[in-house]
């Protein structure tokens, strides 16, 4: 696959949309496809520098895998940005992702997301990870 020569971005979704208290449980899965389309930009441009992004992550074109749960389910892919839904655990699919298409693989891999125990179990995989705000639009 192309993408897999670029780094790959994963987000988890649930937890980036409910980071910013703007009414996103009224619509849960309106709000997973405004966050889908932001990171389309990201996907062509990368993450800009000084947001806490590793360098490598930082101006040029990542892989964005976007990760959604529950009502979000079933958001459609736009290009630049892949969508998996998770039929169970959006944590557990986040790590079976990372270990599947990461740092085993030789690829290097980002994470935005703000679960602590998700955190520990993505970087012991040797990912790198960043909060909510790093891939939050602005």
């Amino acid at each position: 696959m192309e993408g897999q020569s670029r780094p790959l971005l994963i987000v988890d979704g649930a937890n980036v949309v409910g980071s910013v208290p703007d009414g996103w449980w009224r619509d849960r899965r309106g709000a997973a496809e405004r966050l889908r389309d932001s990171l389309a930009g990201i996907a062509a441009a990368g993450l800009p520098e000084g947001g806490g992004a590793p360098s490598w992550a930082c101006g040029g074109p990542l892989e964005v895998l976007l990760v959604v749960e529950g009502a979000a389910r079933g958001v459609a892919e736009v290009p630049g940005v892949r969508v998996a839904s998770a039929t169970g655990s959006g944590d557990d699919l986040i790590v079976r992702l990372a270990a599947a298409e990461g740092p085993s693989t030789g690829r290097r891999c980002l994470v935005a997301t703000a679960d602590r125990e998700l955190r520990s179990r993505l970087t012991a995989l040797g990912a790198a990870v960043v909060g909510p705000r790093t891939v939050r639009p602005r």
